[in-house]
């Protein structure tokens, strides 16, 4: 029945707003309000409110939270985000926070897994609970 069918646009056909090419290098934290695309190296925490894409040859060396998520490089953090495909080329070390989870065959993730469909483990809550934490 076609008028139950959701009319959602993939993250990785989304407009991307912010694109970090290969050979870029941030040491540093990252914030970004849409969505975005990384092919090069971030040294630090990276928050995006809408949907990231990691490129195969990207690398995320720090805690990411975000709405939605697709890793073809690596990452070296812990993850936090409502859903989550993880590509044959991708690889994660670190802790991952999700409702909804899709591996590839070959890729790869070392750390522990939590899924939970409660809206008290959104990423946008995780945020504001280590904000209150920490203020």
């Amino acid at each position: 029945m076609a008028m139950f069918k959701k009319n959602k646009v993939e993250l990785d056909q989304q407009a991307i707003s912010t694109f970090l090419s290969e050979g870029c290098v941030i040491d540093g934290n990252m914030k970004a309000p849409a969505f975005v695309r990384i092919e090069g190296q971030i040294t630090g925490d990276v928050t995006v409110e809408e949907g990231l894409i990691l490129g195969e040859k990207g690398l995320i060396t720090g805690n990411i939270i975000t709405k939605e998520m697709i890793i073809y490089g690596t990452v070296k953090g812990h993850i936090n985000c409502h859903s989550l495909e993880i590509r044959s080329t991708g690889r994660i070390t670190g802790d991952i926070k999700t409702q909804i989870l899709q591996v590839e065959t070959g890729g790869s993730h070392n750390g522990k897994l939590s899924m939970s469909a409660s809206e008290s483990s959104s990423p946008k809550r995780e945020k504001e609970k280590h904000e209150v934490a920490t203020a």
